[in-house]
């Protein structure tokens, strides 16, 4: 088993305004929408991350890249409201790591993006490194984040809603392209994979799967290292949702194994508790 983030655990290697949450009492919103971005993804259906393929600049817009003081690309993320981010626990933010929105190359110093500084960092207290279940991270931003064409938030599920195995879904990452790699793609990296039950998942991954746990994959692509706290999303009457968070999967990312995602459904509330407090 592996984390998908670019870090080591012993033995493991280490993966529009406004919020609007689809929750049980209903819509919360402060603005028109989310999960509908403005420039239109383009997928070839092949789904590299590993055997994936670039994507359409902008296309991705609640994608964000977490890095270091450095400069170094750790992990994904997603924007979930103009003042927050959701990732994975095991990527280990700090307050002083940094979240980079509207970001396609990070080889180029031509693109508009947004630098933002971290205020708080919320990590779920259930988190248990061992077994990777209840891998989310909150990350509360200094600074709101400023929506255009290329940074919008991703829609959150309710914690009822179903996503049924076989539902093809995208991730997106900066992730490996092959395990082997030394370096991470400069380009955003998508790829769609269908959704796996748990029954189907626990096949590979046996009794690692939780109920807090999503697979998908298993189809000849795969989520890699540095693709960790990225988002698994999933269209649902013309707005994408975020379903799963990019933890841990194949040490070799293999392509014929799934990838293991924290499933937000069960997460949701959580998540709601902190939004509210904070």
């Amino acid at each position: 088993m592996a984390y998908l983030g670019l870090l080591c655990f012993f033995a493991f290697i280490g993966a529009s305004l406004g919020l609007f949450m689809r929750l049980e009492e209903g819509p919360l919103t402060t603005g028109p929408g989310c999960g509908v971005p403005a420039i239109e993804p383009v997928l070839s259906g092949l789904a590299r991350i590993v055997n994936g393929e670039d994507a359409v600049p902008g296309s991705w817009p609640w994608q964000v890249s977490l890095q270091d003081k450095t400069g170094f690309h750790f992990c994904g993320g997603s924007i979930i409201s103009e003042d927050w981010v959701v990732t994975a626990a095991h990527c280990g933010v700090l307050k002083s790591d940094v979240v980079v929105a509207g970001e396609f190359d990070q080889g180029s110093d031509e693109e508009d993006i947004q630098v933002l500084k971290i205020s708080q960092v919320f990590k779920n207290p259930k988190f248990n490194y061992f077994t990777v279940s209840n891998d989310i991270t909150l990350i509360k931003l200094a600074t709101p984040i400023q929506f255009s064409d290329t940074v919008s938030p991703i829609c959150l599920p309710s914690s009822t809603d179903d996503f049924p195995s076989g539902s093809n879904c995208v991730t997106t990452g900066w992730g490996l392209t092959k395990h082997t790699n030394s370096n991470t793609p400069e380009r955003l990296q998508q790829a769609a994979l269908p959704l796996l039950s748990n029954a189907e998942c626990k096949e590979y991954w046996g009794s690692k799967i939780k109920d807090t746990m999503i697979c998908a994959g298993a189809s000849g692509v795969s989520s890699c290292m540095g693709d960790s706290g990225g988002p698994l999303v999933c269209q649902r009457d013309g707005a994408w949702t975020l379903v799963g968070i990019v933890s841990w999967g194949s040490s070799t990312c293999s392509t014929s194994s799934p990838g293991v995602y924290a499933r937000v459904t069960e997460l949701i509330p959580w998540v709601q508790e902190i939004l509210a407090a904070n």
